[in-house]
């Protein structure tokens, strides 16, 4: 058996980790001239076009007889679960820095998370041929921030391929192989998995102990027996093998039809030693921070809607998903996702993948609800939040943020956080930059702080949070009322100082998107029963005294009264479609 290597490449988003995984793919042989491309561990169409990596996706290579498992991650903050899933599979961890940009917020956290399962760290500074390259200034901040040496640091340039050799030289003599025995029995963690029409569900696993081979296995966590249709390795496209053994990383093709019987982080082992294995620690399950209801427009999709989650959340065990119903939308599913590049993405794949159409309502944070009586309740949605009678206090959920920006931005940036309800907790000095740890709401900071952050900061602040605890705020549901009838789909909660600005911007961005009727429809938000803000959409109105000509102005009055009369029944009568384009202004506000 060849010796093993299992590694991952963790940064910052573009910092260049994909194309330093294309690069290896080329300098071991893996990939032939043919099938050469960019980004070739990008499978996904979504990833292509917005060139960011969504899935871990693992690839077999062999170099110098030694063969290298290498798994690669996606950089995006809403994605950090899938960082920790891979790194759970490997004995170390390529820390990639770019020279142009220095350490980011999710270089640390990375860093962090490495640490903390043990693995063997490489850093490793790319971009090192880009004339804007800062070599020993970020070599410099490395050595301060993290404590590596000079020594340890390999530069290389993933885009021409300079320096690739002597890094998978350092993967060979650095990285630990991995510990296991082939004579154990069999232990495998399933580490993620997808939906095969052909195969059923699919299982990407690394052999922890023994040998994995095409025997009746069973599902640990949820007792369920497997017989494996194929068992293969990744090169970079999936090739079938006999076995896979001790500390190889592969597929398995269950077979399985029902999405639900596999979970990841599960462990799979035989039939016959089910009863006599410590099954694997497997993965801590990802919170859902964000809540969004989805509809189908056509009200006989819901099931389509249903069945396609199940696939997705299979692919992606960050999804949480429940059936809701709504008077004015009919039946869907209130998703939970991990922020919002999260849900977008997944509102993509829905509608590209299972070519369904959808409406969306407003990005909503969980909140906990402390009654008169002493109990807590916990709400996803507006729509569930009780009788303000009942209610003692409400917790928002709160964040531990870290922010890294340059010197020059420090001031906008503390400005952008004070705005948005932030409180600071410390600052020191990373190099050229500072970092700030705040402690932020979650409802801020899932609208437009991002975006905002880098506007203010010109691209260079960059942002990193997680979950920390649930505090008391003064917050209030804003209620949305078109032509005098409530649509929940839009209602929000906001804090009490804030409700009136947010009431006032709904209604107006409500007017300019419902189209106008025969009648006109007044548009309100209203906290209880006071209304706060109103808009109103005009109606047609058809020129109803054109044919007349001369005359005594009496008949001209009588025509006018007849014609406002009809609109007075009409408004009383007529109902408000509600567009998608609605529904997204509420989503954009």
């Amino acid at each position: 058996m060849p010796p093993i290597r299992n590694f991952s490449i963790i940064a910052h988003i573009d910092h260049g980790k994909t194309t330093l995984t294309d690069r290896f793919l080329e300098v071991t042989g893996a990939v032939s001239d043919r099938d050469r491309q960019d980004r070739v561990m990008d499978s996904n169409p979504i990833e292509k076009e917005r060139g960011i990596t969504i899935k871990l996706a693992p690839v077999t290579m062999t170099y110098r007889g030694v063969e290298l498992n290498l798994i690669d991650t996606p950089g995006h903050v809403d994605f950090g679960y899938e960082v920790s899933r891979s790194l759970a599979a490997c004995e170390g961890a390529l820390l990639l820095i770019d020279a142009t940009q220095g350490i980011q917020a999710q270089t640390l956290s990375n860093y962090e998370k490495a640490q903390e399962l043990g693995l063997t760290i490489i850093p490793v500074l790319n971009k090192v041929d880009l004339p804007a390259a800062d070599v020993e200034g970020v070599t410099l901040e490395l050595m301060e921030t993290l404590g590596f040496t000079e020594k340890e640091l390999i530069k290389v340039s993933a885009k021409t391929g300079q320096n690739v050799p002597a890094l998978l030289d350092a993967i060979i003599e650095l990285v630990p192989e991995p510990q296991g025995h082939p004579d154990k029995p069999l232990r495998s963690l399933v580490f993620t998995s997808y939906y095969d029409q052909h195969l059923g569900v699919v299982a990407y696993v690394r052999v922890v102990d023994g040998v994995l081979q095409t025997d009746k296995l069973h599902l640990v966590a949820t007792n369920t027996n497997v017989t494996p249709i194929e068992i293969g390795r990744f090169r970079p496209a999936m090739q079938p093998v006999k076995e896979l053994t001790t500390g190889q990383v592969g597929y398995l093709a269950t077979g399985l039809k029902d999405p639900s019987f596999l979970r990841v982080g599960d462990t799979l082992t035989l039939q016959s030693n089910r009863n006599q294995i410590q099954p694997l620690p497997g993965y801590k399950e990802p919170t859902p921070m964000v809540y969004m209801e989805i509809y189908p427009i056509d009200g006989d999709d819901y099931s389509l809607l249903q069945d396609a989650m199940e696939k997705l959340a299979l692919h992606d065990s960050a999804l949480a998903y429940k059936g809701v119903h709504s008077v004015a939308l009919g039946n869907g599913l209130q998703v939970g996702f991990l922020g919002l590049l999260h849900g977008e993405i997944v509102r993509e794949r829905l509608r590209r993948e299972f070519d369904l159409e959808l409406i969306a309502t407003a990005p909503s944070v969980p909140y906990k609800i402390l009654t008169n009586k002493g109990t807590v309740i916990d709400i996803t949605s507006p729509a569930n939040l009780p009788d303000p009678a009942v209610i003692r206090e409400i917790r928002e959920p709160m964040t531990n943020s870290t922010i890294l920006v340059p010197k020059d931005y420090l001031g906008g940036v503390m400005q952008l956080a004070q705005d948005h309800r932030g409180s600071l907790q410390s600052m020191q000095d990373v190099g050229t930059r500072v970092k700030l740890d705040y402690q932020i709401p979650l409802a801020e900071l899932i609208t437009s702080f991002h975006d905002r952050l880098k506007s203010v900061s010109s691209g260079f602040a960059s942002l990193e949070y997680k979950l920390s605890d649930y505090q008391a705020v003064d917050a209030v549901k804003v209620n949305v009322l078109v032509n005098k009838e409530q649509i929940e789909a839009l209602s929000v909660i906001a804090v009490r100082d804030s409700a009136e600005y947010i009431g006032r911007a709904l209604v107006k961005k409500l007017k300019e998107v419902i189209p106008r009727q025969l009648f006109e429809i007044p548009i309100q938000a209203a906290i209880g029963g006071k209304v706060i803000a109103r808009e109103t959409v005009k109606a047609y109105r058809k020129d109803v005294t054109a044919k007349l000509y001369g005359g005594d102005r009496t008949r001209r009055m009588k025509l006018l009264k007849k014609q406002a009369k009809g609109k007075k029944r009409m408004k009383s009568v007529g109902k408000v479609e509600l567009n998608q384009e609605a529904f997204l202004a509420v989503l954009e506000r």
